[in-house]
């Protein structure tokens, strides 16, 4: 009986391990995800302190009525492009109830019709903004020194390679990166001149401190489905066709609005 009851709690004592090891990988996976994307200490918001007001970009989110739904979701291919949703909102192809046997093919154009990400990184010295210098190589005594923005700078975002409409591709890769990331995101962030934060660089005697200032970016890369839409109308009904289904993929920079990353040296 003890016999039993010894190989009993051995089996679960075993089948223990590998659960409560997958569950501190899991854990493990998901600490590194977010540290990936955490704000380094180096890297200080401006957005009260910056003297030129970034207008934040923010995407329409287009909700698609119930027959969009409706027709979308009989679709194999995910549609989410939402200039092509809202187009579809807007469309009013109604056959007539009458028109029996009646058959017909609406084109709708060549679309983007998804982006799916593959990968997300950020680059915190995307951009060098500004530079600041204390010369104390003949002082006595330490000095202090703090960021102040000398020029505005337009720090611009963009696509990497060439791709059909590309204004509905940046559309839907800025809402999967803003998904991702906790950051006020826009493909142009600008640093107004005269900008300045308080935290502040010693300078000691004998030394020459620099100050560099850089726009963190967000690189956003993944791939494109393409597909010429139809509306088919078939009697009384009508779906949505796709065809001639291609890929592409595609890469973008997105700044970092009112963000700065700095990098202080002594020499």
């Amino acid at each position: 009986m003890n016999k039993r009851i010894y190989i009993s709690v051995l089996m679960v004592f075993v089948l223990l391990i590998p659960v409560s090891g997958l569950a501190e990988e899991n854990e493990d996976t998901e600490s590194e995800e977010k540290d990936e994307y955490e704000v380094p200490s180096h890297v200080l918001n401006i957005s009260k302190e910056n003297t030129y007001p970034n207008s934040t970009e923010d995407q329409e989110v287009v909700e698609p009525s119930e027959l969009t739904e409706e027709l979308i979701n009989d679709v194999e291919i995910t549609i989410e492009n939402p200039d092509l949703i809202k187009m579809l909102n807007e469309t009013s192809i109604n056959p007539s109830p009458i028109s029996f046997g009646y058959r017909g093919m609406v084109f709708l154009g060549r679309w983007p019709l998804n982006y799916k990400s593959d990968e997300t990184n950020i680059n915190w010295e995307y951009q060098n903004i500004n530079t600041n210098e204390l010369n104390n190589i003949g002082g006595d005594s330490e000095k202090k020194m703090q960021y102040n923005q000398q020029e505005q700078k337009e720090i611009k975002g963009a696509l990497t390679n060439k791709i059909t409409n590309p204004d509905d591709v940046k559309k839907m890769m800025l809402l999967q990166a803003k998904d991702k990331l906790e950051l006020p995101l826009a493909y142009t962030s600008v640093i107004g001149q005269n900008t300045e934060k308080d935290n502040t660089y010693s300078v000691p005697a004998k030394k020459y401190g620099e100050l560099e200032a850089y726009a963190p970016a967000v690189n956003e890369r993944g791939q494109v489905t393409f597909g010429e839409v139809y509306v088919q109308l078939k009697g009384n009904s009508k779906s949505i066709v796709v065809k001639n289904v291609t890929k592409q993929g595609i890469g973008a920079w997105i700044p970092v609005q009112d963000h700065v990353s700095f990098s202080f040296q002594l020499k």
